[in-house]
């Protein structure tokens, strides 16, 4: 969990038992809580720690955040051990009532047509949806646990060695504890890509672990066999983040492919012989139409539109 989200709910949270928030600190106070889960989450450990005052004696909370020994209220006890560190009065609770432990989440997200989205989850991981994606995340006590359901995600996953971070995709799965990574989920094959760190991803229906380090990809047909590690470019295949498509010596079933998750009706290649011409340009993800009007300039191809309005790449 990132540091500054607990000092802000420390802070927030000390500001909600000095009085009543003003209008203009109530919108604000909302505000930040519902910007993100984890900031909600951080408000509910502190609540969890301010109820469980009640339930240990003054000596245990003054050696828990190390306060002195002259006579402190519940507030003051408090304000110092949030100072101290809010993790470390949260592992010394959680010997005695469990608060130390992770709450469970649950919450599915998805993408329209063309819409990137940010999330960030309660463990300060970042997901990142590419156009016509949906992610179902169930946090638990031992696991955190994402299911890539449609599209395409990028990861930035913060280190738990005690709570490895699991994407489902497809017939395969990814296992990192942190690391960056990209996964994309097709009808044929999970793709993964890592830009940082170290993940294994394994096959749904067997025991072999494919190990990628940065730079490194793989893919899993839907059978579960998981192919053995190759160079990647991370860069390139992430490029939709900032808005580019990226070709570089593509096949045109591969543009025809990428090309389709921007578009309302898919592309489509006529021939194996035609899929196979190969392209290297740059595009924007927002404006395909200038990648088909491009494409008989750069290939010798031709666009035709079929009867269900859907486009159809062609030799000429």
């Amino acid at each position: 969990m990132d540091n500054r989200v607990r000092d802000e709910a420390a802070q927030w949270f000390v500001r909600l038992q000095d009085g009543p928030l003003s209008a203009q600190e109530r919108q604000r106070f909302d505000a930040w809580r519902r910007s993100q889960p984890a900031h909600q989450y951080e408000i509910d450990v502190l609540q969890g720690l301010w109820s469980a005052t009640d339930l240990l004696p003054k000596a245990r909370l003054q050696a828990l955040g190390d306060a002195p020994t002259e006579r402190l209220g519940r507030r003051a006890l408090l304000r110092y051990a949030v100072a101290a560190s809010v993790v470390a009065v949260a592992v010394g609770l959680g010997a005695y009532s469990g608060l130390g432990q992770p709450k469970p989440y649950n919450a599915e997200f998805s993408t329209r047509l063309g819409e990137h989205r940010q999330v960030t989850l309660p463990d300060g991981s970042v997901m990142d949806l590419n156009s016509r994606s949906v992610v179902a995340v169930r946090y638990e006590k031992s696991r955190r646990g994402v299911e890539l359901k449609q599209g395409e995600a990028m990861f930035s996953v913060q280190h738990d060695a005690e709570r490895p971070f699991v994407v489902a995709a497809g017939a395969g799965q990814v296992t990192v504890t942190g690391t960056r990574f990209d996964v994309r989920r097709e009808a044929d094959q999970t793709r993964v890509a890592v830009e940082a760190g170290t993940v294994k991803v394994q096959g749904r229906a067997s025991d072999h672990i494919v190990t990628l380090t940065a730079g490194r990809g793989t893919h899993v047909d839907p059978q579960g066999q998981v192919a053995a590690a190759y160079a990647v470019n991370p860069e390139e295949l992430t490029a939709w983040r900032s808005g580019k498509l990226v070709f570089n010596n593509a096949t045109l079933v591969d543009v025809a492919r990428e090309v389709s998750r921007y578009r309302e009706q898919p592309l489509r290649v006529s021939t194996a012989a035609v899929g196979n011409l190969r392209l290297t340009s740059v595009f924007k993800s927002s404006d395909t139409d200038a990648l088909l009007k491009a494409l008989p300039h750069i290939l010798p191809v031709a666009l035709r539109t079929l009867p269900d309005g859907s486009q159809e790449i062609i030799s000429r």
